[in-house]
């Protein structure tokens, strides 16, 4: 009785041990990493997890992680096959070389032991009857497993397979809204064929779904375009939606042909009616190619660059209102040449914010940067991304680049 009391309280320990160590993070890789470092103290062996590919894995994502192993210390040896039943398998295999089965190993030549047996033991990676993730299994050479280290196995697989499904449900529910997000943003209207333009958009981390961040460009007439970019205050669900409000509310207006200032003034008012409404910044850029030039509206935003010919940028100084919803309005129009070979570069403050850093001096960094010569739209929008690590940046980025494009020589 005192024995069976003491495998219970072991048993009891090492699972609530693993309710502690296992499934930290919403990451099928790590949660495979932390179920081997697991197994490998309890029951004790080398353990191998190996994952199959998910049905809530979208087409075109990253293959299941390769399987994790974990060793205790540096006697152990790697898994032998097993097979796998409805449950659990345990089996015991020869170490490399030596031969098969549950007896004592053979003698080698001169009396001396060989090889020891290696014990395995095997369970599906699965809660209940859901399919099987994948399979785990541990091996040692130092003993036998018992019916406890196969209950420590099983419900060790068992919390980890819960995690692992919720990690890659949360992933392509992330990829679909992440495709979402992309195809509002990366649809902006079609500018004149004068106008040369490249856009981008990259979400904040690996698990922010949607953002507030956007572009779009408007045809006017006269062959004039307007470009546009802004942020929606906030992330999530609900930034998006009004991303989208904010969008069709600016086409609707930007139709009439006012002036940009004008255009943000009316935009402020009609939202600013709509108290549910975040707030957000916005720039809009009207280019003239057949003037040379950009006339340019701020309603909180951050200044546009210019880059020239000789790939050198330089920040545009231009007044700003109040952020869109206020209804304070008070926005003032800018205007300054577009030069043969100059691409205006839009973006919203993630491409150059940094936690605990200047504006200014994140501004600055943008504005140091020295490009190849003759950059057109899509390279500046790469080389930018790419040397400001927006791929890390800790906020949504959206840039929309311009060029005037170059007639033919007549």
């Amino acid at each position: 009785m005192a024995e069976r009391d003491e495998a219970e309280r072991r048993l009891s320990s090492a699972l609530e041990a693993a309710i502690g160590l296992i499934g930290t993070t919403l990451d099928e890789a790590v949660t495979c990493r932390e179920l081997a470092a697991f197994l490998a103290r309890h029951p004790g062996g080398t353990a191998t997890v190996s994952l199959t590919p998910g049905r809530e894995t979208n087409p075109g994502s990253q293959a299941p992680p390769a399987p994790q192993r974990a060793t205790p210390g540096p006697d152990a040896v790697p898994p032998a096959a097993a097979g796998t039943t409805a449950g659990a398998t345990v089996g015991t295999a020869a170490a490399p070389g030596a031969m098969s089965g549950p007896h004592a190993a053979p003698l080698a030549p001169g009396g001396a032991a060989g090889p020891e047996p290696l014990h395995t033991l095997t369970a599906p990676l699965a809660v209940d009857r859901e399919r099987p993730l994948g399979t785990v299994t541990l091996a040692r050479t130092t003993a036998p497993y018992t019916g406890a280290d196969l209950a420590v196995l099983r419900q060790a697989a068992r919390l980890a397979a819960r995690h692992i499904r919720h990690a890659r449900q949360l992933a392509a529910t992330e990829d679909i809204a992440l495709h979402l997000q992309r195809a509002l943003v990366a649809e902006p209207g079609r500018p004149h064929p004068n106008l040369e333009i490249a856009g981008r958009y990259l979400p904040a981390g690996s698990h922010t779904l949607v953002g507030g961040d956007w572009f779009e460009t408007v045809r006017l007439h006269f062959g004039r375009s307007l470009l546009v970019v802004g942020d929606v205050m906030g992330h999530g669900l609900e930034a998006a939606v009004d991303m989208n409000a904010y969008r069709s509310a600016l086409r609707e207006v930007a139709a009439t042909d006012l002036p940009p200032h004008r255009v943000l003034r009316h935009l402020d008012a009609v939202v600013a009616e709509d108290g549910a409404r975040r707030p957000a910044t916005c720039l809009l850029v009207r280019v003239d190619p057949g003037r040379g030039t950009a006339t340019f509206a701020s309603a909180g935003h951050l200044p546009p660059a210019v880059f020239g010919p000789d790939g050198s940028a330089e920040l545009v100084d231009l007044p700003v209102g109040p952020p869109l919803g206020t209804g304070v309005g008070g926005y003032e129009p800018a205007t300054r040449e577009l030069g043969q070979g100059d691409t205006l570069l839009l973006f919203t403050d993630g491409l150059v914010e940094r936690r605990g850093e200047d504006i200014d001096v994140s501004l600055a960094r943008l504005a140091g940067l020295r490009l190849p010569p003759e950059p057109g739209p899509e390279q500046v929008v790469d080389e930018v991304l790419g040397r400001l690590d927006a791929h890390h940046a800790e906020d949504d980025v959206a840039v929309l680049a311009a060029r005037v494009r170059t007639r033919p020589a007549t």
